[in-house]
């Protein structure tokens, strides 16, 4: 009778140690996928501060060649000043409030710039500047970066998204309080074919 409440005890605990194993390799995979969401944002910031520090010297040096288009160049200047510090703290990546209002305000910068680099199209001198060339490739590139870890912090919102909902691991994640990441997702704007006109 001992020999059977021992086997008994034995696998209650070897049942305990089991759950409890599960809970905690859950809670670290949920841990490790959240550290992935946020290091792919790190990476967003990252390029919208070297986008953000690199408009500075674009605008002064278009303003050296092109001082008749004060306005297109203050538009510039003052979505820059919109957009503040082009980062986000990891609680406003959960807010769609606040993580919206972020990404118009980088979506109202990049139209700015779009709208300089039409602007450049009737100053051929300009176009031919060193500096504005460098200039003008490195804020390319850096837009390119952008859309690249912009992608890149979709999907790993897309992994810790999915994680936290999956059964049985949702309990897990509601008990200790996961919540869900917000997607970038396209301007309403973008859904508009652009116009070309020669």
């Amino acid at each position: 009778m001992q020999k059977i409440i021992l086997i008994f005890f034995g696998v209650i605990i070897l049942f305990a140690a089991i759950i409890i194993f599960y809970f905690i390799g859950k809670y670290n995979s949920f841990v490790t996928a959240e550290q992935a969401v946020k290091s792919q944002w790190a990476q967003v910031e990252s390029q919208y501060q070297r986008r953000f520090d690199l408009i500075g010297n674009l605008v002064e040096t278009v303003k050296g060649y092109a001082k008749h288009e004060k306005e297109t160049l203050q538009n510039i200047v003052e979505a820059r000043s919109k957009v503040g510090q082009p980062t986000l703290s990891a609680e406003a990546l959960k807010n769609p409030e606040q993580f919206s209002k972020f990404a118009e305000g980088q979506a109202g910068l990049s139209s700015a710039l779009s709208r300089l680099f039409v602007v450049v199209e009737k100053y051929p001198d300009l176009k031919a500047n060193e500096n504005f060339v460098m200039l003008q490739s490195q804020l390319e590139g850096t837009e390119n970066r952008i859309a690249v870890k912009r992608m890149r912090y979709n999907e790993s919102v897309q992994k810790y998204n999915a994680m936290i909902k999956y059964f049985p691991g949702s309990f897990i994640a509601n008990m200790f309080n996961f919540k869900d990441y917000q997607y970038f997702k396209a301007e309403e704007s973008a859904q508009k074919a652009p116009q070309v006109k020669f």
